[in-house]
């Protein structure tokens, strides 16, 4: 059946043949376990037949085509490499392999555990009558998880029901409950801690082992271990689970797959043991190697198994940067992490559901509300409190969206988040979305994130450092947002684009789009998204007024403006010019880049007012400016000109530059 697998290398099977579904790639006819003896030409042309037309099918070709375009840029460079070249990266190449094969390890030993069809299995446990019938966790819009019955047919996860059920008619549905499902993953966990209390737990389902210690200390095979360890899973929760045992975490994951369900396999600690493993493994088998980086390697460079990579380690370095490239080799080496992990800090805490488009407000708000109270519940079970608050979201067309604010202050509990995760919500309104998340991070554990460190805004003052303004904002009883925090992109990773999660190309040819971007990337093209929600706004070539940003008037901090009407004439004309503020593309500030969406209205009047102080701050020091001692008319014009001209090249070299003794009190003579 390998033979019918798509390939798109123009043989006239694409869009006009007669077979058009084997140019179309899809990651549901790809191998997992149970589905070895599938029909795979089927399975695609049904996944064909029901997705064409649809918003999934357009958003797949679009995918394809960035891929592909990516695949003849390659082909480009590759054909352009000369013999220089690649004695130059055979060099490199040969000797970095080297240095990789010096650093193997092999005196740990460590094995991943796999639960069988985790959470049909579940179900199965709770309702015997499923027992040998396909099953199928999830709905008609999307499937968790199917049993090995179901895999048969080519139902797998991540596949929408209605597919599923024109693969297998006879399909039963079941609805998920993770509450289920996570007490069971707490049952298996206790089991693992007796061979390693510091495993690594890889999801609900999966974990990693350092059984090192344990075989020394019972003097038992690796073998031995992994059967005691399933059988304690099994008697533990009633569910069978599989086990892969070798010399490191990335072969130990390869080979918990080979014999499921209810198998292990045990890969010996031994160089040649591990080549020869390796030697004939299909690159798709290794975690890190997805359905896009399988098919750039296979139509680039011809590579489809692991030994493949090394005979081809000059053409990757010559094409890939150096770290991808090592990946690449290590891989062809059989080489993975062996040490455990250091403790690290939890960086973020998320949560995300997956249902039917809807426009419905309603519906969408609701479920807003289910998250911000799972979430709040999720850290509140680990003490954490959070900065950071961002709302992702799936369109109906399969793109994802991300905003984030930063906050001033910590927060965890669900009216907080909720609070904050409407407002961003609103700022995309109206749309139609299949997929909702919220993921809070800069928790107050983390160390770069203490929020007793002063920052500028502790120093800024107005006129006489000793006198309180009461033009500048509070910053400490309001939430303010980051520019850098405050975001609207598109994951390519996930959607637009689709690669794979897995995929290795970070920063390079499939570079991932990060989630603090303030653009979005459609199809490897970057597109600046603009909002129009902000009724209020007026809109002058591309830019917006907010409202007030220019009213101040009168006398403040004991300075009459009449007293110096002459110099405040000018200075309130140039002032009201250089003080409006506008907000470019209706979202970032053209005076200093910050970002705020249109409906943060409280927060933009705020940052109005801050620009504001800054302006008046500079216009009170100017009124002092006669007790400085004078200057002649020479000096002074020759000064001017100096400033002037160092503000134009610092214009044309940096943009706006604001130096930093300007945000500080001048001290009076």
């Amino acid at each position: 059946m390998e033979g019918t697998e798509a390939v798109t290398n123009g043989d006239g099977d694409g869009d006009g043949g007669d077979r058009p579904w084997q140019s179309y790639h899809t990651v549901y006819t790809t191998g997992k376990a149970g589905m070895e003896g599938v029909d795979k030409e089927k399975v695609q042309r049904v996944v064909y037949e029901m997705s064409k037309g649809s918003k999934y099918f357009e958003n797949e070709e679009r995918k394809e085509a960035f891929i592909n375009q990516k695949i003849d840029n390659l082909r480009i460079q590759y054909a352009k490499l000369t013999q220089a070249d690649l004695a130059h990266y055979h060099k490199v190449a040969d000797r970095r392999i080297v240095e990789l094969e010096a650093s193997r390890d092999l005196s740990r030993i460590w094995l991943h555990v796999d639960m069988d069809a985790f959470y049909a299995a579940v179900e199965t446990l709770s309702n015997p009558t499923l027992q040998g019938k396909p099953m199928a966790v999830g709905s008609m819009s999307m499937i968790s998880t199917a049993n090995y019955e179901a895999r048969k047919f080519g139902v797998r996860a991540a596949m929408p029901g209605f597919i599923a059920r024109k693969l297998c008619p006879e399909l039963i549905f079941v609805p998920i409950d993770f509450k289920k499902y996570t007490h069971y993953s707490d049952l298996t966990r206790k089991v693992f801690r007796m061979y390693d209390p510091n495993f690594i737990a890889g999801s609900l389902d999966e974990a990693y082992l350092d059984i090192t210690e344990v075989c020394k200390e019972r003097n038992a095979k690796s073998e031995e271990i992994a059967q005691e360890l399933r059988a304690g899973v099994y008697e533990e929760t009633g569910l069978t689970c599989s086990a892969g045992v070798a010399p490191n975490r990335l072969l130990a994951k390869v080979c918990s797959d080979i014999n499921k369900p209810n198998g292990q396999y045990v890969l010996p600690n031994d160089r040649m043991a591990v080549m020869t493993f390796v030697s004939s493994l299909p690159i798709r088998k290794i975690g890190g190697i997805g359905k896009v980086t399988e098919h750039i390697l296979k139509e680039v460079f011809g590579i489809n198994t692991c030994e493949q990579m090394l005979e081809k380690s000059s053409y990757l370095y010559a094409l890939f940067s150096q770290s991808t490239a090592e990946f690449f080799c290590s891989v062809g080496l059989g080489l993975g992490q062996t040490g455990s992990p250091q403790v690290r800090f939890r960086k973020s805490i998320s949560n995300e559901r997956t249902f039917s488009a809807t426009e419905d407000e309603v519906l969408l708000h609701k479920k807003l509300v289910e998250l911000a109270e799972m979430l709040a519940t999720d850290m509140q079970k680990e003490g954490l409190c959070g900065r950071t608050l961002t709302l992702k979201l799936k369109t109906a067309s399969f793109e994802v969206r991300t905003r984030a604010v930063t906050l001033q202050q910590y927060i965890s509990s669900s009216v907080d988040i909720l609070k904050h995760a409407k407002k961003l919500l609103k700022a995309e309104l109206p749309i139609s979305v299949r997929l909702i998340g919220l993921r809070v991070s800069h928790f107050n554990g983390d160390r770069c994130s203490d929020p007793t460190q002063k920052t500028i805004t502790n120093f800024i003052t107005t006129g006489d450092a000793n006198r309180n303004c009461s033009y500048f904002p509070d910053v400490a009883d309001h939430d303010s947002v980051s520019d850098a925090e405050t975001s609207l992109s598109i994951d390519s990773r996930q959607t637009t684009i689709q690669l794979d999660w897995r995929d290795p190309f970070v920063g390079n040819y499939l570079s991932d789009v990060d989630y603090q971007s303030c653009v979005f990337q459609k199809n490897g093209v970057e597109e600046v998204k603009t909002s129009s929600n902000d009724v209020t706004s007026s809109h002058q070539s591309g830019f917006t007024e907010a409202p007030g940003s220019t009213s101040f008037q009168g006398q403040f901090e004991g300075i009459n403006v009449n007293n110096e009407s002459k110099l405040l004439e000018d200075e309130r004309n140039s002032c009201s010019q250089e003080t409006t503020m506008l907000w470019l593309n209706d979202y970032k500030c053209s005076l200093c880049g910050i970002e705020l969406p249109p409906s943060f209205v409280p927060e933009r009047l705020e940052h109005s007012d801050f620009h504001l102080a800054e302006k008046l701050q500079k216009e009170e020091s100017r009124i002092h400016l006669p007790s400085v001692p004078s200057r002649s008319r020479s000096q002074k014009d020759g000064i001017a000109r100096q400033s002037k001209s160092k503000r134009q090249k610092l214009s044309q070299k940096e943009g706006k530059y604001t130096p930093i003794d300007y945000f500080f009190a001048k001290k009076e003579s």
